[in-house]
């Protein structure tokens, strides 16, 4: 694991971003961890969440793209930090562009703000996580009605390493259908390896206990 991906788990533990607990999924599984991002609402906390997603980028795709792309809502704070961190942290100066929710009947009454896109563009979808990954498909038809682009890859912070309501790797799923590489900045395996009784600021954040409720949580809706 690369430094980086070491930072970024004590990042998500300390900030509160990943916790343990029992808690109810929107697939309606009881999962023994959380991930949320949108816990990060400070100016410090945000701009290190998009070094580290910019840290992954640079490391699979290098400068092999032209825009960072971040579905609403959680995707739209994503990108832009993102984006910030690829120009300050790795010199690549590159474009980001969100959707909306909604139409607007006034005003500005684009769908996409930002960047707009054009045929051509190497586009690198950025969210959260992926659950059963309907939202990118959603998205990807989306963008696919506005301009004919093309796709470098899609990254989110972790891979829950979960089975779809089929029983598919999600993240094979999206790669085998849409035809573009998956990546996260780290794994639910490379958490639990991590973090298992280490002690960070004199904290145990991960018991073997609660590890051992993960890996239980693995084998039954794990890949």
């Amino acid at each position: 694991m690369e430094k980086f991906q070491q930072e970024f788990i004590e990042f998500l533990i300390t900030n509160q971003a990943l916790q343990f607990g029992d808690f109810t999924l929107k697939s309606g599984r009881k999962s023994p961890y959380f991930i949320n991002t949108g816990v990060f609402e400070s100016g410090e906390s945000i701009k290190q969440l998009g070094y580290f997603y910019a840290a992954l980028i640079k490391q699979e795709f290098g400068d092999n793209f032209d825009l960072i792309f971040g579905p609403a809502y959680k995707g739209i704070p994503l990108c832009v930090t993102t984006s910030i961190a690829l120009a300050n942290d790795f010199k690549l100066d590159k474009f980001y562009a969100f959707n909306r929710k909604e139409v607007k009947d006034h005003g500005d009454k684009k769908m996409i703000l930002g960047h707009q896109l054009k045929d051509g563009e190497k586009i690198i979808l950025i969210d959260d996580v992926i659950t059963d990954g309907a939202t990118k498909f959603e998205t990807v038809e989306m963008l696919n009605n506005i301009a004919k682009i093309e796709y470098t890859g899609l990254v989110v912070a972790v891979n829950r390493m979960e089975k779809t309501a089929d029983g598919l790797d999600a993240f094979k799923n999206i790669e085998d259908k849409l035809h573009f590489p998956v990546k996260a900045i780290v794994s639910v395996r490379e958490i639990i390896d991590y973090l298992t009784d280490k002690e960070i600021n004199g904290q145990v954040y991960l018991t073997s206990s609660k590890a051992e409720e993960m890996e239980q949580y693995l084998k039954e809706f794990g890949i």
